[in-house]
């Protein structure tokens, strides 16, 4: 399979200071290990341009886009306990949806099927349509999964999350849309307290979402059986057009804010499955963007398998 990787160096300018778990040290690790390792060669590399605000107004009002744009450029600051911004987050976040979105597009024009990997920080799952929070800024899976079905007129996309924190803003972003399918396996209870398993959405899109809340300490095994009797059949049952990915790499043993127990080898096993249910239920590869993920090694190592993984797909 062609594997596209999507990274621009202006997403290590938006700083959080020093002691934040989400730093530019995160991308820098990723890229150092696909140099090292040469899977970086094995890519193919696109330019990832600033997105619109148009592609942002897909999921955001512009009042809250510009609340964002004008934090940032008043200086460092905090938006909540845990979402920091400064001079340079609000073009490093359009860098980060610019990035998804032009994996989409190779996703989604390419002749012969085609992954896409963004390698993106702020990450964005929790941001809501007028809330930022848990280190994100514009939700960039939820603007993705709008852009795919009004620019490519699909009708159903399917997100998968992985990240050990529930996707509370994807999942506003969608809770009573039948046509995104949003799955969540995740840590429970946890930052940010959502996704227990009885918010499976609302009026029209009721049954659209699946939470797979998961015990401390959960492993491999914890993860392949959920995937073997939950996501697989909901996606079959739902039969998307396309398949997004939020992928976070903290339910890996060694993140410091979680407690999960999975190898990095578990997430190339999870991408495995996904790839197979859209190679075999799709007409396209997947789009994956990077979400969580905190302990630099370990994060390096599961996004390098996760594409080794696609790379032999």
């Amino acid at each position: 399979m062609n594997v596209v990787f999507a990274y621009h160096p202006e997403m290590l300018e938006h700083d959080t200071g020093p002691y934040h778990p989400e730093r530019p040290d995160r991308l820098r690790a990723i890229v150092e290990h696909l140099h090292t390792t040469g899977l970086w060669d094995q890519l193919e590399h696109i330019d990832v341009p600033l997105a619109a605000e148009e592609h942002l107004q897909l999921i955001h009002p512009p009042s809250y886009i510009e609340r964002i744009r004008k934090a940032a450029d008043s200086g460092a600051q905090y938006l909540d306990p845990d979402t920091f911004v400064s001079t340079h987050s609000y073009a490093a976040a359009l860098r980060a949806v610019g990035a998804i979105l032009r994996c989409c597009d190779v996703a989604l024009q390419a002749k012969h099927r085609t992954s896409a990997f963004a390698a993106v920080r702020p990450p964005g799952h929790h941001a809501e349509p007028q809330r930022a929070m848990g280190f994100c800024l514009f939700n960039n899976v939820a603007i993705a999964a709008r852009y795919a079905q009004q620019q490519y007129q699909l009708s159903k996309i399917a997100i998968v999350d992985w990240d050990v924190h529930h996707g509370n803003g994807t999942q506003a972003a969608f809770y009573s849309d039948p046509s995104v399918l949003y799955i969540s396996l995740h840590q429970y209870p946890l930052y940010p307290g959502t996704g227990s398993e009885v918010e499976q959405g609302e009026g029209p899109g009721y049954g659209t979402t699946l939470n797979i809340p998961l015990p401390p300490a959960s492993g491999g095994s914890v993860y392949r059986q959920a995937f073997e009797q939950k996501v697989l059949p909901k996606l079959r049952d739902f039969q998307p057009d396309f398949l997004l990915v939020s992928a976070g790499y903290d339910a890996h043993r060694n993140d410091p804010l979680a407690s999960m127990l999975l190898e990095a080898s578990d997430f190339g096993w999870m991408t495995r499955q996904l790839v197979t249910f859209a190679q075999n239920h799709t007409e396209y590869g997947i789009a994956l963007v990077l979400e969580g993920g905190y302990h630099l090694e370990a994060l390096a190592q599961s996004v390098a398998l996760t594409l080794e993984t696609l790379l032999q797909s």
